[in-house]
């Protein structure tokens, strides 16, 4: 499945390893350094408005969202919810004809 994280970027949810909040950069030399290093290898994805409020990291790219992890938690949370449900639309073909 696929999550849109704002900014018309979408993404494999299967891809998503991490999302942390935004205000955490300035708060951990570790990140700082992870997406300096990205930015060199130009695998960072920023948004336009530079109003980000989360960073998405996936395995091969570094997104700056303008949603907040919450509202990425749920879309996040949406999609493994609909993965689980079974496919009753077959069942339902037979049923009827």
């Amino acid at each position: 499945m696929f999550i849109h994280i704002g900014d018309d970027q979408v993404i494999r949810s299967k891809d998503v390893v991490a999302i942390i909040d935004h205000n955490l950069i300035s708060s951990s030399s570790i990140i700082e350094e992870m997406i300096f290093n990205q930015r060199k290898n130009k695998n960072v994805i920023e948004n336009q408005a530079q109003d980000a409020k989360a960073i998405v990291i996936t395995q091969d790219e570094i997104f700056f969202s303008p949603l907040s992890v919450m509202t990425l938690k749920k879309r996040a949370n949406m999609m493994a919810t609909l993965n689980k449900l079974e496919d009753f639309s077959e069942k339902i073909i037979d049923e009827e004809a």
